[in-house]
């Protein structure tokens, strides 16, 4: 674990400070994706896309596993209500397995998505602040 955060910030060292937020964000948002496997394949669709660095948005993926299966349940449970299910896990089926993702999946999109959005602005917000504090060289 300590081995990845130093190549983690060895990787955000280098990066542009206008790339940093949206890195964070997105790595943050996708790692906690609710179905495993997916996390990898989105954060490697989002650093094509967006052009981010790929190795340090799939690190920010692996440093977020843990909370994306401590979230996985409440996610659930959210997508539940926010489809009017009756509960998201009540059947042990392979259906009822299938439409427990789905509601997690939901959960997902209406809560982590808008946070990351919400944490995107605030990184921006903070790094340009931060910037204007620096003293310029000259």
């Amino acid at each position: 674990m300590k081995a990845r955060a130093r190549r983690l910030r060895a990787w955000l060292t280098v990066l542009p400070p206008e790339q940093l937020p949206l890195l964070v964000s997105v790595g943050l948002v996708l790692g906690v994706f609710p179905v495993a496997g997916f996390p990898t394949l989105l954060c490697l669709l989002a650093a094509f896309g967006l052009r981010l660095n790929l190795p340090a948005l799939q690190v920010l993926n692996n440093l977020s596993s843990p909370l994306q299966l401590a979230l996985l349940l409440p996610l659930a449970r959210a997508g539940a209500r926010i489809c009017r299910a009756s509960a998201p896990l009540a059947v042990p089926t392979a259906g009822g397995l299938a439409l427990a993702a789905l509601h997690a999946i939901a959960g997902w999109a209406f809560i982590c998505i808008p946070l990351g959005v919400l944490l995107y602005v605030v990184l921006v917000f903070f790094a340009r602040n931060r910037r204007l504090l620096q003293p310029a060289f000259r």
